[in-house]
């Protein structure tokens, strides 16, 4: 059914429940899994140093949030490759799925109040209607 499943984790709950969820469908599957996770950069950065910071927090955060994955994985028998990327998570995260043909995107459902949604919009929303392959929502 799907032969190439895409994780898109970025380090919240409901990534961590998307990464399981993934992992479980990857090995019954025996599908290929990748996971990215995206550094977003400030939107207008006040120096370079402001722009090093936030890489050095992100790098951090996604080192622990790699270690993880790859421990549940090999817990699982599953292999899995890990991407970081940077830009803007839903961007990033379609233009990557076009680039290596997925059948399957996987991501976490993050609850935000009406109002947010209505006038931000969540990620998850916009992967849903912006990716080119079947997207499953974890909830």
């Amino acid at each position: 059914m799907y032969e190439k499943i895409l994780i898109a984790n970025d380090g919240s709950e409901g990534g961590a429940r998307a990464l399981s969820v993934a992992i479980k469908l990857a090995h019954r599957l025996k599908a290929r899994l990748d996971m990215i996770c995206v550094e977003e950069m400030p939107i207008a950065p006040a120096t370079i140093d402001e722009i090093i910071e936030e890489q050095l927090e992100e790098n951090h955060r996604y080192e622990r949030v790699i270690g993880q994955a790859r421990s549940q994985a090999t817990a699982a028998r599953v292999k899995i490759e890990t991407h970081v990327v940077s830009g803007h998570a839903v961007s990033s995260i379609v233009e990557f799925i076009e680039r290596g043909g997925y059948d399957l995107l996987v991501v976490g459902f993050m609850g935000h109040s009406a109002l947010y949604n209505r006038l931000i919009g969540g990620t998850t929303d916009r992967l849903v209607e912006l990716a080119p392959c079947h997207v499953l929502v974890v909830k």
